[in-house]
């Protein structure tokens, strides 16, 4: 077992100590008579995926390193066994007792920058907690890693500004926006109570007060903005203008703002709208799409005390600003804002437990909105703002028409979406959205219809583009001399058509008129206003000055035929943030949907089909009706974990609490499902984590080779996994 050499006792608050332990703020160093003295003891949290080390080791600070040492910096110590040091943070500092414990010594203050702040890690070991996952991973997506040239820049900066007025406290300002709305159809939730994240069913919503609601107000001037505008050079939606508005008066308030959108389209939009308020100087650019010394030099820049406007992906929640007035998150149903890293924890869930410690305003926009944020509203922790006046696009669904099973409009692209479309190219640029990048994605047996697999390593075969020989996705070798495994065939058909063949065949269907692709492959950020068939896949559709003419939307059935929780709002999502780019009564012909998809889409409600998803949720016990742990490993371990799950909690939290499965996972493991109640959260994800603590210090027989070789721990768990059917 890795550790600390003749380490001290462990830290007050081990993981999964509950909420208790996160209240407490990181101290200052003790007096430097008491140092001189006593000496300082630091406690240090290690950069470790080890779940066992996930607490505080307590080490004793030189004489030397005492006006270096302070909170949040980062340090290198000695570890038990062969020598080995680790690096990690300072968490707090504490006198030391003389011959109350023989500590082992810090061996280096790697920087004296305090990069760790108190509020970052307190949010850190909640989410963890929450999580059953280790501070340190949260740490590391917080932190991004050192550059000696770029601190040293950011140093003598600090030294040669003015220490007096850099130490100056802002006061916070509360404020009303008193001709603020959304528009667009844009919806926006803002948090309006603590402890929003573990709310219960029966809880007493509090509502917010003084400046938590000054969101709420209704639109000055009675306008309906259309659904993009044209700032400076460029063109973006009015949703960003929207955020833009709300950031730069919370802002000029003399609060710092965290913006935290999907991707890098969402946040160029942001950033142009900023700047086009004046306020590009207090950007502050945080996501991985940076380069590792520019995301460093700028998380040093929200690190300086000023307030900022921070514009980032998911991680740019735990950016270290002070005077934290407002969060923004902008759509925050989509699968981007999930953390794919462990403990996973979601933006939304961050958002949250930040708004909750720090107590800034939070707002959650979006076009169409979550289950999760509909269980929130339901409850009265968040309140939903609407466009004043109330938006109506105008959408078509063609399964609603009176004769929707004729040939010609059970096509792919029926008859009225092609008239539609023929009549906007006279006026201007056409939307074509559709499922699928790439050309042919899924290829199937001519005369059987069974999905066409290679020869080699049994993986789909594909077409990449026009005129190419079919060849597999997996190991990309050519399909020659194909033949179908169940029938002998030797002629594919098309079972699944991308962006690249619905170009081709809109190229044809439309000879003169301008055929532009996006997707994950061919980025397209605008478009003019000139006559063009734009055919994009789902989240990578661009902004038409002016907006589209007409929006075509395609697939919808093959969309909504995911095995998922969450497809019917996945879906509404996609559909409702594209019809946003049209033009004022353009028309958006939505393919092959109706029943309360195609309602809530008509009427603008999407709230509705929220609502009702949340209420099957409720009776089926899924998320986020309830909260769930998947938890995951070799079969006999699975069932120990669920056997001393049952032991640890109580008989009354037990109750609140059932299981699913397990069920094989298809490599050699298994999968169990506990569905629990949010009142037992706390309780249920640290007995989970000491299982996983256990489970990885246990000693286990050794078949691999080499001396130092240790077989790895055979449980993990998840919470909050509401993919669970894929």
């Amino acid at each position: 077992m890795v550790g600390a050499a003749r380490p001290g006792a462990p830290a007050t608050a081990p993981a999964g100590a509950g909420a208790e332990a996160d209240a407490a703020v990181l101290p200052v160093a003790a007096p430097e008579s008491e140092v001189e003295t006593s000496g300082v003891v630091a406690r240090v949290m290690l950069e470790s995926p080890l779940p066992q080390l996930d607490r505080l080791f307590d080490y004793l600070v030189p004489v030397a390193l005492v006006p270096d040492a302070r909170p949040g910096v980062r340090v290198k110590v000695p570890l038990r066994s062969a020598g080995r040091t680790a690096r990690g943070y300072i968490v707090e500092l504490t006198p030391h007792v003389p011959g109350e414990r023989a500590l082992s010594e810090l061996d280096e203050v790697v920087s004296p920058l305090p990069v760790l702040t108190p509020e970052v890690w307190a949010l850190a070991r909640r989410l963890a907690d929450r999580a059953a996952g280790s501070a340190c991973d949260i740490v590391r997506l917080a932190i991004p890693p050192r550059f000696v040239r770029v601190e040293k820049a950011f140093l003598a900066r600090q030294a040669a500004a003015d220490s007096t007025a850099r130490a100056a406290a802002v006061t916070p300002t509360a404020f009303a926006l008193t001709g603020y709305s959304g528009s667009d159809g844009m919806h926006l939730a803002e948090a309006g109570a603590r402890s929003a994240i573990d709310a219960i069913a029966t809880v007493t919503a509090v509502r917010a007060s003084g400046d938590q609601q000054h969101t709420q107000g209704q639109d000055a001037a009675g306008q309906q903005s259309v659904g993009q505008h044209t700032v400076g050079q460029h063109t973006v939606g009015h949703w960003a203008l929207t955020i833009a508005e709300l950031a730069t008066a919370v802002h000029r308030g003399g609060e710092s703002v965290i913006v935290a959108v999907p991707d890098y389209r969402d946040q160029l939009a942001v950033e142009q709208a900023l700047e086009n308020l004046g306020a590009g100087d207090a950007i502050v650019r945080l996501d991985a799409r940076q380069a590792r010394n520019e995301r460093y030099a700028n998380f040093l820049t929200a690190l300086d005390g000023d307030p900022h406007i921070v514009v980032g992906n998911r991680s740019s929640i735990y950016a270290p600003v002070s005077h934290l007035g407002q969060i923004i998150v902008w759509d925050e149903g989509d699968s981007l804002q999930s953390e794919p890293l462990a403990p996973y924890v979601h933006l939304r869930d961050a958002a949250l437990v930040r708004q909750e410690q720090s107590g800034c305003r939070l707002a959650f926009v979006s076009h169409s909105r979550s289950t999760d944020i509909e269980r929130l509203v339901e409850l009265g922790f968040l309140h939903p703002v609407f466009p004043a006046p109330r938006y109506l696009p105008r959408v078509l669904p063609t399964a609603e028409q009176d004769d929707a099973d004729a040939p010609q409009n059970a096509a792919r692209i029926p008859t009225a979406a092609w008239q539609a479309a023929r009549r906007a190219l006279e006026q201007g640029p056409v939307l074509v959205q559709v499922a699928r990048p790439g050309y042919a994605p899924v290829l199937a047996c001519q005369s059987c219809g069974h999905p066409a697999a290679c020869t080699v390593c049994g993986g789909p075969l594909h077409v990449h583009r026009a005129g190419e020989r079919p060849s597999c996705t997996l190991c990309g070798a050519i399909a020659a001399n194909w033949s179908c495994s169940h029938c002998h065939g030797t002629t594919f058909r098309f079972a699944s058509i991308g962006a690249g063949r619905t170009a081709d065949e809109l190229g044809r269907a439309f000879p003169g008129t301008r055929v532009i692709v996006s997707d994950g492959e061919r980025t397209v950020l605008t478009v003019d206003d000139k006559p063009a068939l734009v055919v994009a896949t789902r989240g990578a559709e661009p902004v038409a000055e002016g907006g589209y003419r007409a929006v075509l939307l395609l697939d919808g059935p093959r969309m909504l035929a995911r095995e998922s929780l969450r497809v019917a709002e996945d879906c509404l999502r996609w559909w409702s943030n594209a019809i946003a780019l049209s033009a004022p009564r353009a028309p958006n012909v939505l393919v092959g949907v109706g029943g309360d998809l195609a309602k809530a889409l008509v009427t603008w409600q999407q709230e509705m089909v929220a609502s009702a998803e949340l209420a099957d949720r409720r009776a089926l016990r899924f998320p986020p009706a309830v909260r769930l742990a998947t938890v995951t490993g070799a079969a006999d371990t699975v069932a120990n974990a669920l056997t001393e799950l049952e032991r640890l909690v109580t008989e009354a939290e037990w109750a609140k609490m059932d299981t699913l499965g397990p069920v094989p996972t298809g490599d050699g493991m298994v999968r169990a499902i506990v569905r629990f109640d949010y009142a037992v959260g706390a309780s249920v994800a640290r007995h989970l984590r000491a299982l996983v603590v256990k489970n990885a210090t246990t000693r286990r027989s050794k078949t691999g080779s080499g001396p130092g070789f240790r077989p790895p721990p055979t449980l993990r768990v998840r919470l909050d996994d509401s993919e669970i059917m894929e």
